[in-house]
């Protein structure tokens, strides 16, 4: 049992902090279970309250499907005007500040965590994630720790960020690469 212990106290980071108290880490998980990843709430405004009551900072205009998994709201900033799909997933270890008008489409995971396979701790690594305004996250992606996604770029279906998305720039692939330019016509 003292040599399993070990080993667990090995993978501890003692550094990370969630940036709230235990007891609001433990509200906040049951109120996520209930009105967020659940399927029988699709009222967004509940949910735009709920989230300023945990501290996030939420824009007007704010459309939140059912089954959205959000890990720490006091860590969320979202702008005007922002669309998150069903199965959205924002695992913000770290900050993650949303612009206006943007689109994070079905079954999209913003991960601000990975470990550091390179070391025998498998330290943890947290990197604050940055949507500009107009920027599309598409169906199925992955946005990597530290990641910027500028001013109107696109992350297409299926694809993995895990450098900076250039302004209206359409990118595709795993790592994700870029495409073509994206054109906005009136």
């Amino acid at each position: 049992m003292d040599a399993l212990k070990t080993q667990l106290n090995k993978f501890t980071n003692n550094w990370y902090t969630s940036g709230a108290s235990k007891p609001k880490i433990l509200l906040w998980y049951f109120v996520n279970l209930m009105f967020f990843t659940s399927r029988w709430l699709p009222v967004s405004a509940i949910k735009v309250a709920l989230l300023r009551i945990f501290g996030a900072q939420v824009g007007r205009g704010v459309v939140i499907k059912p089954a959205v998994n959000i890990k720490y709201p006091w860590r969320l900033k979202i702008g005007n005007h922002v669309w998150i799909g069903e199965q959205v997933w924002i695992d913000n270890l770290e900050n993650v500040e949303i612009g206006d008008h943007v689109c994070i489409s079905q079954g999209a995971m913003l991960l601000c965590g990975n470990h550091n396979y390179k070391k025998s701790t498998f330290d943890l690594m947290v990197g604050k994630i940055i949507l500009e305004e107009g920027t599309w996250i598409g169906a199925q992606t992955v946005v990597c720790p530290g990641v910027v996604c500028k001013s109107h770029a696109i992350l297409t279906v299926g694809s993995v960020a895990t450098s900076e998305l250039k302004a209206y720039t359409i990118y595709q692939g795993n790592p994700a690469k870029a495409i073509k330019e994206r054109v906005i016509s009136n």
